[in-house]
């Protein structure tokens, strides 16, 4: 059967002057087929006639209407498929219906619903004025399998995208916090150099609450002063229409795409650091808003100028140091140094990290807790008063947060095998070493006993462990210069 294609490209080479023989060749059809169609006229299409009556006795014949279209006309949402109506069907007239008619069921059903079914509803397309509209939004990226240091990369990406020109900001994220979310915004505008009229989200629970009466949601007082620093109107979708949003959405999966595609030609999930993941990550954002640069031209006359500085991308907390050398924040417990112990200490919380601040001094910085670890505590802190009270550690309620690495673990579990109830006494006093020493130098000790499979103890660790104290040159110098030396050199440079 000769298609339209083929027609027009036969006429086409005709009309550049081939023979006849060349444009049928070209074309793909026959000399004598191409002598009937070459002539200008009615295309294939346009001169079929439409079929009325049937080849083959309708396979749904008593069934049709009596059964399958009072389903159609209840399934307003179109949830009903071919092959659970065959099944239906199957088990109503058995040895009737069967897979055979699955493919004929799924047209009558296509067409019915075509010119019978539901309404169905209308998207419409936006336009999108330039500079007036940016969209943000969280996407999980853990499903692109990366890893760090062998460790599967449990990673959100945060997302900004200019409505008209496509130009995005990328940066990792760990949850849909507040600092998150302000830490991407910022970064977005920043690099950007200019803030749009509108910036469109969904219902972030870092930057709305619910409200109790209506039942919707509304900004929280602290997103809302963001916005009010930098003059940005907020707009939000209807919860569960992710449509609405659809200019970041869409983003996300050409982003999570052309990440997974740069992974297959790279050849590895693997990273060392996560800031060579991160420098990975910026390449490929690089290359997709190489397309949008044009248009971004066009947007950057209609945005508005930054204000002078940026917000503060942390929260501040005012806690007392426990008794335990620890403080509280959002539901977290994290070990400070004892000295504070008493204190009152300002906690400053940030996207990935904690700074403890006592008398505008950062005393401490850590990785922000996230997912469902409750604590974080460095035996540091706590170790100079667990020395002098070994017995605690047996019953100490965060004793698994006092095996930093792997090795001391299994050296504890050895301890506990070869030196009994003195176990807790020589292993705190080895963390005491890698406190007051190089943690390091003590894990390559543990590791070469370990190795060995005999008894040790303390003792053989410390001496294993024991740095080498450098030698300091003793230098003699004379009690007073005698400066008719340089004089000397004076009268020289003088002749």
């Amino acid at each position: 059967m000769v298609t339209d294609e083929q027609v027009r490209l036969l006429r086409q080479k005709r009309m550049k002057g081939k023979s006849q023989e060349s444009a049928a060749a070209a074309a793909g059809m026959s000399v004598r087929t191409a002598r009937k169609w070459e002539s200008a006229g009615a295309l294939p299409s346009a001169t079929k006639t439409p079929r009325g009556w049937r080849t083959r006795s309708d396979p749904f014949d008593g069934v049709w209407d009596e059964e399958v279209v009072p389903l159609l006309v209840r399934d307003e949402d179109r949830i009903l498929q071919a092959t659970t109506l065959i099944e239906l069907l199957e088990g109503r007239h058995p040895g009737r219906f069967g897979p055979g008619q699955v493919r004929t069921l799924q047209r009558r059903m296509r067409d019915w619903r075509a010119l019978q079914g539901p309404d169905r509803e209308v998207y419409f397309e936006q336009v999108h004025p330039p500079g007036r509209e940016a969209q943000i939004d969280f996407t999980h990226a853990t499903e692109l399998g990366v890893r760090i240091g062998g460790t599967t990369f449990e990673h959100l990406l945060f997302e900004w995208v200019l409505s008209l020109s496509g130009w995005r900001f990328v940066c990792l994220a760990y949850g849909e916090t507040f600092e998150a979310l302000v830490d991407g915004l910022q970064g977005a505008l920043w690099e950007l150099g200019g803030v749009p009229e509108i910036v469109r989200s969904d219902n972030l629970s870092a930057a709305t609450h619910e409200l109790k009466r209506s039942g919707g949601r509304a900004l929280n007082d602290r997103f809302s002063a963001v916005l009010a620093h930098y003059g940005l109107r907020s707009t939000r979708i209807h919860p569960g229409r992710s449509h609405e949003n659809g200019v970041v959405e869409q983003a996300h999966y050409r982003l999570k795409s052309a990440l997974a595609q740069a992974l297959v030609i790279r050849g590895s999930c693997d990273f060392e650091t996560v800031v060579a993941y991160e420098a990975f990550v910026q390449e490929t954002v690089a290359r997709l808003n190489g397309s949008s640069l044009a248009r971004l031209a066009e947007e950057r006359p209609h945005l508005r100028p930054l204000p002078s500085s940026r917000v503060p991308a942390y929260t501040v907390y005012s806690v007392k140091v426990r008794k335990w050398s620890t403080v509280r924040v959002s539901n977290k417990t994290y070990s400070v140094p004892s000295r504070l112990r008493g204190h009152t200490v300002e906690v400053r919380q940030y996207a990935n990290e904690i700074e403890v601040v006592y008398q505008g001094t950062v005393v401490e910085r850590m990785p922000r807790l996230r997912g469902g670890r409750e604590h974080r505590i460095d035996y540091r802190h706590v170790i100079w008063s667990l020395v002098r009270k070994p017995g605690a550690f047996a019953r100490y309620r965060y004793r698994e947060e006092l095996f930093p690495t792997p090795v001391f673990r299994e050296a504890y579990d050895a301890l506990v095998r070869f030196r009994g109830e003195r176990a807790d006494v020589d292993y705190v006093r080895t963390l005491h070493l890698a406190a007051s020493t190089l943690e390091c130098t003590v894990e390559q000790a543990l590791s070469a006993l370990l190795g060995e499979r005999l008894p040790f103890d303390y003792v053989m660790i410390r001496e294993r462990a024991a740095p080498t104290k450098p030698k300091v040159p003793q230098l003699s110098t004379p009690s007073a210069p005698d400066l008719r030396v340089f004089d000397a050199l004076l009268a020289e440079g003088v002749r």
